[in-house]
């Protein structure tokens, strides 16, 4: 049974337009039309629709566009394989996250002005130390989001307990404000006291919180994907 746009676009509370930019970008299979020109929109469609509404929040539009094509055009192993991707992703990201409330919470991390020894580690130590990978370091370290010292024997960069702490806090800050240029990103960290390490607790468990969110948003996101799949008898 044909459905009217208008009530397609009352159910899932979006605009006309947002239907028509659904289709227009390929998400969504094309419409028939009407004798008067009309797009006759039918239950598949609307099933697409919903799919985009459910998995855009916890997966990004961009990646659940390109799921849905993917599905337009039957293959389905590799929409499924894009969508673990990026849970495994997020699961990678609260496994450092949760090492990073781990580290602030237990490791005696001396302050800038600590009269004890300065320890220095290198790259690959503060990469087995915190789990962020050596090219996000060197990353951070070459766009100026952090500062390494250099190892004057051989020039390889060197990171103090501070620097690790800083580390840490960009690594978190990452994870949970994706907007941020790299100005902003450099100006919260530069505003940060390094030596607040309840401050720092506080910002990586909230950040906890925040990937948890999106975990079940995904979960969500998966199951309208699965449903999809299913009524279109893509699933063996």
């Amino acid at each position: 049974m044909p459905l009217r746009p208008i009530d397609i676009a009352r159910k899932l509370k979006i605009s006309t337009s947002a239907l028509r930019n659904y289709e227009d970008l390929g998400i969504v299979p094309p419409t028939e039309r009407s004798s008067s020109g009309y797009r006759i929109y039918t239950k598949e469609h609307v099933a697409y629709f919903e799919c985009i509404q459910a998995m855009s929040p916890g997966f990004g539009m961009k990646v659940a566009s390109e799921v849905l094509r993917k599905i337009q055009s039957k293959e389905v192993n590799a929409a499924l394989w894009m969508v673990n991707e990026v849970q495994a992703n997020l699961h990678r990201d609260k496994t450092i996250m949760e090492k990073t409330i781990q580290i602030l919470e237990t490791q005696q991390l001396p302050l800038p002005d600590s009269s004890q020894t300065e320890t220095w580690l290198t790259i690959g130590e503060v990469s087995a130390e915190t789990g962020i990978p050596c090219s996000a370091i060197r990353h951070w370290d070459k766009i100026g989001l952090i500062t390494s010292s250099r190892d004057q024997r051989n020039g390889y960069r060197l990171f103090n307990r501070s620097q690790i702490r800083k580390i840490l806090l960009l690594r978190t800050f990452r994870s949970t404000v994706y907007s941020l240029d790299v100005v902003e990103l450099k100006k919260n960290i530069a505003e940060m006291d390094h030596t607040d390490v309840e401050h720092a607790i506080r910002i990586a468990k909230d950040s906890l919180n925040y990937l948890n969110k999106i975990n079940q948003l995904q979960l969500r996101g998966g199951k309208y994907l699965y449903d999809l799949c299913r009524s279109l008898n893509l699933l063996n």
